[in-house]
């Protein structure tokens, strides 16, 4: 027992690694230790704010699939709008085209003269 370290010389704090010089390497372990606790705290609250995160975006994705349906509707419903407009009479398309043309063409002209 004597040659241990554990015999009655030994104190009790140190386990009996009194003069063997493991008390350095208990007191490093135990830094080190510390520095990896934290380490994994920070890990753990960056993976819960990426988590919550992700949530998010999923949320917003899913909003934006929404909208994209409800523009797509909205487009298709136009396009057939336009098919039935194509399929009157030329003259009255033509008409038409001739008339956005010069509200454009006035509007245009109005916007200018103001400045």
């Amino acid at each position: 027992m004597r040659r241990a370290g554990l015999g009655d010389g030994a104190p009790a704090g140190n386990y009996g690694y009194a003069n063997s010089g493991y008390s350095v390497y208990e007191e490093e372990n135990e830094r080190l230790t510390e520095s990896l606790r934290t380490k994994v705290s920070a890990i753990k609250s960056l993976s819960i704010e990426i988590g919550t995160e992700v949530k998010n975006q999923n949320k917003m994705l899913s909003e934006m699939d929404n909208d994209f349906d409800s523009a797509g509707g909205l487009l298709g419903a136009t396009m057939g709008r336009l098919r039935t407009l194509s399929r009157g009479s030329q003259t009255k398309l033509l008409c038409y085209m001739m008339l956005f043309a010069l509200f454009v063409f006035f509007v245009i002209y109005w916007i200018i003269k103001l400045r």
